[in-house]
């Protein structure tokens, strides 16, 4: 069985991603990596190339900056990493510059590999997700927060990433059919600086709307104001060991009240159900569970 590992990636210097810890979370289960490194303002090419590791291959690429409708430059970057894979690999795994494999999910991950690799009825693997916000202590909780999302796939090219390459899609637009595994994607896309947030948010929002919705949309500041969160839950767990070095040198502080919580009347009546049945109302699902 050959995995191979795929990820874009663009200043991820000046906006403080993650991204050598995501990639060096899922090398051990890739056999290659290859890592779309698009033209960049910063150092991230050097900082890509600077990681130990035989594994990895690089393609540069170009951003179309004028593609600014609902992301859609993120899954034609993708696209061109997903492409790149060799035909003689069965797995492609997945994962964005700001999202983090725990290293204990690493036997039920290749052990799902294993049992399906074989099977045509399915495309992919459905991972589940923590999503932290503000510090590496908390979690958001509200149904903002997407709980699932495909990060295996086989390497089928009539496969290609979705929209604002979040999920996946295969040949007339049909959904993946994917089997859940029993491990979590942790997404550290909220965790920065304040300063290095608001950055990101200017800079991320350019890939959606346009220069007049950012004038009007955007507050022009020199630091992201966390207090506008609905709700957290404090995190019980422990960190990826790759993420170690860069939690022991956060420098900002945020904290939060969990008795508080800013969800509307509609989400608190929907958080209880979710709660008693497990269903949340009204969720979107980019997926078929097979």
């Amino acid at each position: 069985m050959k995995v191979t590992g795929f990820t874009i990636i663009r200043n991820a210097v000046k906006y403080d991603y993650p991204a050598v810890e995501a990639i060096n979370s899922v090398l051990p289960l890739c056999d290659n990596f290859i890592v779309a490194v698009g033209n960049s303002v910063d150092d991230t090419l050097n900082l890509i190339k600077n990681i130990n590791s035989e594994k990895i291959e690089i393609i540069e690429t170009v951003w179309d900056d004028t593609l600014r409708e609902g992301g859609q430059v993120l899954a034609v970057e993708t696209n061109k990493a997903f492409r790149s894979i060799p035909d003689d690999t069965d797995w492609c795994f997945y994962i964005q510059a700001d999202e983090v494999l725990h290293e204990k999910y690493f036997d039920v991950i290749k052990q799902a590999m294993q049992k399906y690799k074989d099977n045509k009825n399915v495309d992919g693997l459905l991972f589940k997700y923590l999503h932290f916000y503000g510090s590496y202590d908390y979690v958001g909780t509200s149904s903002n927060w997407y709980r699932n999302e495909i990060r295996i796939i086989k390497n089928n090219k009539k496969i290609y990433s979705y929209k604002d390459a979040q999920g996946f899609r295969k040949e007339n637009n049909s959904k993946l059919n994917v089997k859940p595994i029993d491990a979590y994607m942790y997404h550290y896309g909220w965790v920065k600086t304040p300063e290095a947030m608001q950055r990101k948010q200017e800079n991320f929002h350019k890939l959606w709307h346009s220069d007049d919705w950012l004038e009007k949309n955007i507050v022009k500041t020199d630091k992201f104001d966390y207090s506008g969160i609905d709700a957290l839950k404090l995190f019980e767990g422990t960190h990826p060991v790759c993420m170690q070095k860069r939690i022991r040198e956060k420098n900002w502080k945020f904290d939060y009240d969990l008795s508080y919580n800013n969800l509307s009347f509609k989400e608190k009546i929907k958080k209880i159900a979710e709660n008693i049945t497990g269903i949340r109302i009204g969720e979107y699902k980019n997926y078929k569970i097979v």
